[in-house]
């Protein structure tokens, strides 16, 4: 993970996609259109699911931070490490959290846009 050096705003996509969109994003990025970033989840109830209330306060603790100990990102929230460690490990296995070669864990962003569109049942 290379750190930020610009000053315009690091911002994360969180979406409700398709693997057909995710696809397209990939294919125009690859021809050279930039996409920025993304976090795609196949439904609503899996980004949900994903995403529960002490998981979006570790991720608003760590939002901008840099990198940091899981210790440190349970002190950040007042919780336990113990707690804080199966969510770590839920936003690790989503792609949302990185580690670092150090171990220390990453959100390397400095801002989050979440973007889905509910429509009526068929």
């Amino acid at each position: 993970m290379t750190t930020k050096t610009s000053s315009k705003t690091n911002t994360v996509t969180l979406s409700v996609a398709s693997r057909e969109d995710v696809t397209k994003r990939a294919l125009a990025a690859f021809e050279g259109t930039a996409q920025g970033a993304h976090i795609s989840f196949a439904s609503v109830e899996l980004l949900w699911q994903t995403m529960t209330a002490k998981r979006w306060e570790l991720l608003k603790a760590m939002t901008g931070q840099g990198a940091m100990s899981m210790r440190e990102a349970a002190r950040r929230v007042g919780r336990d490490v113990k707690s804080v460690h199966g969510d770590v490990h839920a936003l690790l296995d989503a792609g949302v959290l990185d580690r670092e070669e150090n171990g220390q864990i990453i959100f390397p962003f400095d801002a989050v846009h979440v973007d889905f569109t509910l429509t009526a049942a068929a």
